[in-house]
């Protein structure tokens, strides 16, 4: 299916749809969950109009997108069937684990399909937001004329996404140091990195993409971490590790149990890790997402990447470890994660403490009935499915504010009241900025179709 080039879409002034003198809601980002949200919005009846800062849909996965976090080596960590919209399936051609650039083209193909393009208003910067009684204003600036407007809203989704503004680490003697210190925001390919003696901070899926990049191409690698972690390897017994997952849930397999087996699997594939130096998790399994990675083990095994503890110090060329060894290094990578922010949004809208963002459900805002977050999340399996189910709660909601009032506000007080619930498939996230937003996949799953059903009843 052809995508209109992304030059003839960047329009002023699209109409949003709907009913005549209905107020539509604005949708904030044209990425995945932007647009999974702008599509269910109009699949319902509500006009819906989405402000996009880029001149193409995409969000994250669109390459040209400045606020773009992927490398060229990006794949999916979760396979085609956890990964695609439930309704519009990945080509059979696709592999288990897409690239970046067929993920971008899935999108693309996705906002075609649906006929999304017509109803984004590209090169445009949303301002601020602003509560009007149960209403609200949104300002927005357009990137070419550099114009303003105001225009005022029955609802807001924000999906401005929660991996663009870079969590920068401090340590000392880091500003003495004379090498090159990127942030994985900054990582592109690994070229950066050839003929380097690099270090890579952080042990989450990006941090291990990039080690297992400077890898093949780097003169050495220290890959620090200041926790053990538990890595998944992309397939066990000839299936992708994700559906072997899945079926264990499926089959009511406890918790415990689950533990057992993956933690015997991964000690059959990988070995004892910590021969090869790799720190013990300090959690048992599912206390976190594991990390998706198995060539991280096997260049450790080759001596390609030397784990090291967290950072105590650094020089003008050397990094000194908390166990005392040190290192001469000339290129430092911080793949210490994202924070979420909202810069057009003041904290009061969306009540904001410690950095984070009051959700019920992790979606709708404690401080106003007529903001919803979509998008805000970490799941341990593939996002774009529940990407898909917070656009359809998000439109029922917004279709029961416009049409049963009273309903809409019942609906409101009952997520609420449960503002607290976390998501965590029986067991205890660790307590750290990295699992502020995770959520077990089929747990948050059913919370959101269950939602839906009540809304849905509500019109009975």
């Amino acid at each position: 299916m052809a995508v209109p080039h992304s030059e003839a879409l960047v329009s002023r002034g699209v109409p949003p749809g709907g009913s005549e003198g209905e107020l539509p809601w604005a949708v904030i980002g044209a990425g995945v969950h932007g647009l999974s949200a702008l599509k269910a919005l109009r699949q319902l009846g509500v006009a819906a109009v989405a402000y996009e800062r880029t001149s193409e849909v995409g969000g994250n996965w669109n390459p040209s997108n400045p606020a773009s976090r992927v490398y060229e080596s990006t794949h999916t960590v979760s396979t085609k069937p956890f990964t695609q919209f439930p309704d519009f399936p990945m080509p059979k051609t696709y592999p288990d684990y897409p690239s970046a650039r067929q993920a971008f083209d899935y999108i693309r193909r996705y906002a075609s399909h649906f006929g999304l393009y017509d109803h984004i208003q590209f090169g445009c910067e949303v301002v601020s937001i602003d509560a009007h009684g149960d209403l609200l204003d949104v300002t927005v600036r357009d990137l070419l004329t550099d114009e303003v407007s105001t225009g005022r809203y029955a609802g807001v989704v924000i999906a401005n996404g929660h991996n663009w503004q870079p969590k920068q680490p401090y340590y000392p003697g880091l500003p003495l140091f004379q090498g090159t210190v990127l942030h994985s925001a900054q990582y592109k390919s690994a070229e950066q990195l050839r003929d380097r003696d690099v270090l890579v901070v952080g042990g989450g899926n990006t941090g291990c993409d990039v080690a297992v990049d400077a890898a093949a191409v780097a003169q050495s690698v220290h890959h620090s971490t200041r926790r053990g972690y538990w890595y998944s390897p992309k397939y066990a017994f000839g299936r992708p590790s994700d559906q072997i997952a899945d079926l264990l849930l499926a089959l009511r397999v406890p918790l415990p149990i689950r533990r057992t087996i993956f933690a015997a699997t991964i000690r059959m594939i990988f070995g004892d890790l910590g021969r090869f130096g790799m720190a013990k998790p300090d959690h048992r399994y599912y206390e976190t997402h594991p990390v998706v990675n198995q060539l991280l083990p096997y260049y450790v095994s080759h001596g390609l990447i030397r784990p090291r503890p967290d950072i105590d110090q650094f020089d003008e060329r050397y990094v000194v470890f908390a166990d005392g060894s040190s290192a001469e290094i000339d290129t430092v990578v911080f793949a210490t994660g994202y924070r979420a922010v909202f810069p057009f949004a003041a904290d009061e809208l969306l009540d904001i403490a410690d950095g984070r963002p009051c959700l019920a459900r992790q979606m709708f805002s404690s401080a106003h009935p007529g903001v919803v977050v979509s998008g805000l999340i970490q799941p341990d399996s593939g996002q774009w499915a529940l990407a898909h189910w917070q656009g359809m709660l998000a439109a029922h909601y917004a279709q029961a504010r416009r049409d049963r009032p009273d309903e809409g506000a019942a609906f409101a007080a009952h997520v609420q009241a449960e503002a607290d619930r976390r998501y965590a498939g029986g067991t205890t996230y660790a307590d750290s900025t990295r699992h502020h937003f995770e959520v077990a996949h089929q747990e948050y799953l059913a919370v959101l179709q269950d939602d839906i059903r009540r809304l849905e009843g509500s019109r009975c």
